[in-house]
């Protein structure tokens, strides 16, 4: 059972990556105002939203199958407050710091009525900090790190965000406000 909780753990920490540099991407061509390919501007919202919050899940069962593999001792603490973490405390303790970040995007996400766009969009500034530390985690901590594949995944994760970055600083990137008042470049 050991084997298969370790194996869950590493497999789920992987997908949560993939899905929430999805996510970034999503969130960056989303705020651009433009369409995807085959997708209207309102999908792109959707498909951005659904993918963050499946993030999120593979996230919590990552936390939660190795909370109960003995061979990961961790507990309670090491979840909620960073860097106090018995073993790899520094790359354990960033994985806490992109998970309670994490935490904090979904819940302004899901309340965003309620807390109101000016705090929405202040904490969901703090994505572009979460993915970084999220993939430094998965290196520092990562018993795959080394590993081909995970490189492979990781380098696709980078430049998927890194170009998405890269086209919203372009002089091309259009912002809802111009799009819906018709001042387009």
């Amino acid at each position: 059972m050991n084997e298969a909780l370790w194996a869950l753990g590493r497999g789920t920490g992987v997908v949560a990556l993939a899905l929430l540099s999805l996510s970034v991407v999503l969130g960056i061509v989303h705020r651009s105002g433009r369409p995807l390919p085959g997708l209207p501007r309102f999908s792109v919202t959707l498909v951005h939203r659904d993918v963050s919050l499946l993030g999120a899940v593979f996230t919590l069962i990552h936390v939660i199958a190795l909370f109960f593999d003995p061979q990961a001792q961790l507990n309670l603490v090491d979840f909620i407050l960073p860097f106090l973490g018995t073993a790899n405390p520094f790359w354990l303790g960033l994985g806490t710091v992109a998970s309670d970040v994490l935490v904090a995007l979904i819940l302004t996400g899901l309340l965003r009525r309620s807390v109101g766009f000016r705090v929405f969009r202040f904490v969901h500034w703090f994505a572009y900090a979460m993915w970084p530390i999220a993939l430094l985690h998965s290196f520092g901590d990562g018993t795959d790190s080394a590993a081909a594949w995970f490189n492979v995944v990781a380098v696709l994760c980078v430049a998927a965000v890194a170009s998405a970055v890269i086209w919203r600083l372009t002089t091309g990137f259009v912002e809802f406000k111009k799009l819906r008042t018709g001042e387009l470049p």
